[in-house]
């Protein structure tokens, strides 16, 4: 079972929720890197777990243990870097019906099926939004990588329910457009507790999201992400384009069920005239003039933002009575999930999106040298 994703930098990532720790091995890191503790805690901090009525209560401190890769000076080694996030909040008791009975929505079945009783379930194993912690870890170090290489990247709640947040401006490629991007993942990175443009649009959300939990349900959300500064020639056509490459990874992290790029499907309701981005010369450099495409054609980077949305479906786990069945006893059941679950997950994967999405942008980068110099 591979929980691995990367070439020039792979990415592997184990534990269950309710396991002794989660954790992380990062292989590929150019050495010489200093991480800083601060930032990396910083940006952790903005996926923990225990942050209001919008998130679940489960409080986690989650603190990293970096048990290799680094020398005596706290700076990468080149050797793989191994960290751990212990468990320290876990109520298996939760979970004893589960064992039996699936949630709807969930992958308590499609798991059962494979691993015929075999599976860990309480908290939902390896399935777990838990698993998204040694991510931000790893992604939190490359995002400092990039940044100080001038690629930027941000991610913001577009939408949860029907509550709808200001989009970032991307489609016009011009210098103007990209000040003003630039200027929006300003308001992003000011420390601000939920993550929307518009302060009063996450007021919106965080009330839809506490009707859906008072309610015993839930709801999912939309996640818009860009990163600003990549320069154009890195990726590959056919099967390991930059498209190809972030989505296989996005979909590691648990309730995205669908993603686009630039346009997206709304380019397949356009005529060619509509969609194509125009080339101009800019400061002797040929550029696209919009970004349609969403910072990336044939797989290859255009120098445009790179620019996708998720789709994250609602937390399958909720209070409310559903018919699941008794997978032993091979009888029909009425399950409430009892726990401490997200009445809604898409708030707390933004910054999971973020280092994902810098995880695969340095994956790319590092083979971008080899490439240019042949």
């Amino acid at each position: 079972m591979p929980s691995t994703f990367g070439a020039a930098l792979k990415v592997t990532v184990f534990g269950q929720s309710h396991s002794e720790a989660v954790g992380c091995v990062v292989e590929g890191l150019p050495s010489g890197i200093a991480i800083d503790r601060e930032r990396l805690a910083g940006f952790m901090a903005r996926r923990a777990p225990g942050q209001g009525s919008w998130a679940t209560p489960r409080r986690e401190p989650d603190h990293p243990h970096i048990v290799s890769g680094l020398n005596a000076d706290g700076k990468t080694c080149g050797a793989p870097l191994a960290a751990l996030i212990d468990n320290t909040s876990t109520r298996s008791s939760d979970y004893d019906r589960l064992l039996r009975v699936p949630r709807p929505g969930h992958a308590d079945f499609a798991a059962f099926a494979k691993w015929h009783g075999n599976q860990d379930i309480p908290g939902g194993g390896h399935f777990s939004g838990r698993l998204t912690a040694p991510l931000c870890l790893a992604g939190g170090i490359a995002l400092q990588y990039l940044g100080e290489r001038g690629i930027r990247i941000g991610a913001h709640l577009l939408s949860v329910a029907d509550v709808t947040d200001e989009a970032f401006d991307v489609l016009d490629n011009t210098p103007a457009s990209q000040t003003r991007l630039a200027d929006q993942l300003d308001r992003l990175a000011d420390g601000r507790a939920f993550p929307t443009l518009d302060a009063a649009v996450a007021a919106r959300m965080r009330a839809a999201i506490d009707g859906a939990r008072r309610a015993q349900d839930s709801v999912g959300g939309v996640i818009e992400c860009v990163a600003l500064g990549l320069p154009a020639g890195v990726g590959s056509p056919m099967f390991d384009g930059i498209e190809n490459l972030i989505a296989r990874a996005v979909f590691g992290i648990p309730a995205v069920k669908g993603i686009e790029f630039g346009r997206g499907f709304e380019a397949a309701t356009l005529r060619g005239s509509q969609n194509n981005d125009p080339f101009e010369m800019r400061d002797g450099a040929a550029c696209p003039r919009t970004n349609n495409a969403g910072g990336v054609l044939g797989g290859i980077s255009t120098g445009a933002p790179v620019h996708f949305r998720l789709a994250l479906k609602p937390t399958p786990s909720i209070a409310r009575a559903q018919d699941s069945v008794d997978l032993v006893g091979k009888t029909d059941e009425r399950l409430c999930v009892r726990g401490r679950h997200d009445p809604c997950v898409a708030p707390r994967a933004v910054p999971a999106v973020e280092a994902v999405c810098a995880l695969v942008l340095l994956d790319a980068l590092l083979a971008f040298p080899a490439e240019t110099d042949e």
